[in-house]
């Protein structure tokens, strides 16, 4: 692969309890273990930060994929849902939901679109067979 752009951040502190932040300087969050998993859920998460980066990747790809096929998408959007979780192998392993809403097109079309996307989405390429990813489209 030759990257057209690469993005660089640094995680200081205690891991999920720590800080991170991007070279750049676009990204600078205090990171706490979410109340669900003991913690303080007083700042971001990994997950959280991965749901936000696999919903405006997938959206971009999906919107690739509905320029391709001249398809209007309207008012779209793209819900993701990460959740983390003891392997039963050992371990903590993650599982997406992505709702995936466009209310512009029959049901039908909607979700051959968001396959389509799921298809060329990076993150979809870079999870696939990793973790479990469910695509759905959704009513708005």
């Amino acid at each position: 692969m030759n990257a057209i752009y690469t993005a660089e951040a640094l995680a200081t502190g205690a891991g999920r309890n720590g800080h991170v932040l991007t070279k750049d300087g676009r990204l600078d969050l205090d990171l706490a273990v979410p109340t669900e998993m003991g913690g303080s859920g007083q700042g971001a998460n990994p997950e959280l930060l991965f749901a936000a980066g696999y919903a405006a990747c997938f959206h971009s790809a999906l919107q690739l994929v509905a320029r391709e096929a001249k398809a209007d998408l309207g008012e779209s959007s793209v819900g993701a849902q990460v959740g983390i979780g003891q392997r039963d192998e050992g371990g903590f392993g993650l599982e997406v939901t992505l709702e995936v809403v466009i209310p512009a097109l029959p049901h039908e079309q909607a979700q051959q679109l968001a396959d389509q996307a799921h298809q060329v989405c990076p993150y979809s390429n870079a999870t696939r067979g990793n973790i479990d990813v469910t695509v759905t489209v959704v009513e708005d």
